[in-house]
């Protein structure tokens, strides 16, 4: 049972124990890698936060396993052990020498919270304190680790925290480090698919990137770019919404019922979840019917450049797909009429529409802020093909994976592959307080979704 509301504060005050650094086991020399257009919007958003809690006994066994099997695939991964760095012309590259601190390992004492206590439906906000570089940005990697790990002994498991800083590397790769982490704990000799580090491979152009200073969060800067005393945004409230199978399946069925008379193809999983969530949290929302809303969708091409990359490239290989449309249409319609502009604002992101966004980028470099993603937005993170609950060290699957409070707005939402596995899906949804109630409150979305 998850801690009552009014003592939660007093519970959540996490012990810090003790604090090291983990690098390469093996002298590696200097390294240098150029960030690249993929990379660079990221610069001032926070670091990626992840929590992956897992039961067990042996946390001292665990922790030293944990450090041993990091300084083991940081041979491999050993960007994430460096710093970023810019030179005159704030070009930015990620750099490793072997004096470099390397990854931080911070220790916690948490004794007083239990596993099940770490339900997967409790709000990020009480669980913040099992992962570091909360409001932390990343154009602080100048001066911190790029990782950041925190142990934290509960009272029959272990909390993992990781804060990644997502200038270079998206969530492919992030979970790309963190299985091969898993495999060298568990007893491989080495990791089974090595990370791609060249990225010139990609593209080899220097940007240079006058980047706001860290003080100057462009998070939770006013739109109109000055400041704004009176200016307060709403509360927001998170929650998970676990689909099953069952439900996913019936979700897509009904996109699919009546497909489109164009010969398109079928409605994907992830087409038809979208517009389910889509469309619920707009009438949630209470928008006016001619009111925009845009579904932000961040999309992996690996696939979709050229030439293609493999799905072990390490950085960011990631693009936002933006699709419009007013909030009467969208949900006066039947699902198919959002689902189907999704699906071809997917398939038009080709190499060439890539190479487009890239072009633009580099002609005028931009920060991405929250408030680009648009009006009334829903912005679909992570994804459920990644292998969250697969990340076994050696003493079993996570119990409840998580993100952080990093990076959250109103209308984020985190996919993760559900813990059931097959076809089910965790939606991390993040709203405006009103909005959040209403959507739990709405039986076809929720009937649909649990």
């Amino acid at each position: 049972m998850a801690p009552e509301a009014d003592n939660r504060e007093e519970i959540m005050k996490v012990k810090i124990t003790g604090k090291s650094h983990a690098k390469p086991i093996k002298k590696l020399g200097r390294r240098e890698c150029r960030l690249l257009t993929f990379d660079l919007p990221y610069i001032a958003l926070h670091y990626n936060q992840k929590l992956l809690v897992y039961k067990g006994n042996e946390y001292e066994d665990m922790v030293g396993k944990l450090k041993d099997g990091l300084g083991a695939v940081l041979e491999d991964f050993y960007q994430l052990a460096g710093k970023l760095a810019k030179d005159e012309d704030w070009v930015f590259s990620v750099e490793y020498d072997d004096d470099t601190e390397g990854v931080e390992v911070v220790e916690a004492n948490a004794e007083w919270i239990g596993v099940e206590d770490l339900d997967a439906e409790v709000g990020p906000s009480t669980l913040k304190e099992l992962i570091p570089y909360n409001g932390i940005l990343n154009s602080e990697g100048l001066h911190r680790p790029l990782l950041s790990v925190q142990l934290t002994k509960l009272k029959d498991g272990l909390a993992m925290g990781l804060a990644f800083n997502h200038a270079i590397l998206d969530g492919t790769s992030t979970w790309h480090f963190m299985s091969s982490w898993a495999q060298i704990c568990s007893g491989l000799p080495s990791v089974s698919v090595l990370p791609f580090l060249d990225r010139t491979k990609v593209r080899n152009t220097r940007v240079k990137l006058q980047h706001p200073p860290p003080d100057q969060d462009p998070q939770n800067a006013p739109s109109n770019g000055t400041a704004d005393a009176e200016h307060v945004d709403p509360p927001l409230r998170e929650r998970v919404f676990k689909f099953s199978e069952s439900a996913i399946d019936k979700i897509k069925s009904k996109v699919n019922s009546d497909p489109p008379s164009d010969g398109s193809k079928p409605f994907s999983t992830f087409q038809s979840l979208a517009v389910h969530m889509w469309r619920h949290v707009t009438r949630a929302r209470q928008l006016k019917p001619e009111d925009y809303t845009v579904l932000v969708v961040f999309a992996n091409c690996r696939k979709r450049v050229d030439p293609p990359m493999p799905e072990s490239y390490f950085g960011n290989l990631i693009q936002a797909i933006f699709t419009v449309t007013s909030a009467g249409l969208l949900t006066i319609n039947p699902p198919e009429f959002g689902a189907s502009m999704i699906q071809k604002a997917i398939e038009m992101h080709d190499a060439k529409a890539i190479e487009e966004r890239n072009k633009q980028f580099e002609s005028s470099p931009k920060i991405f802020r929250f408030k680009d993603a648009g009006v009334n937005c829903i912005s679909v993170g992570s994804s459920p093909r990644f292998p969250v609950y697969e990340v076994d060290f050696g003493w079993g699957k996570p119990e409840t994976v998580r993100s952080g409070i990093n990076n959250k707005f109103d209308g984020m939402v985190y996919l993760y592959r559900g813990k059931s596995g097959g076809r089910s899906v965790d939606a991390e949804i993040s709203l405006e307080a009103g909005a959040m109630g209403r959507l739990e409150k709405d039986e076809e979305f929720v009937l649909e979704g649990n």
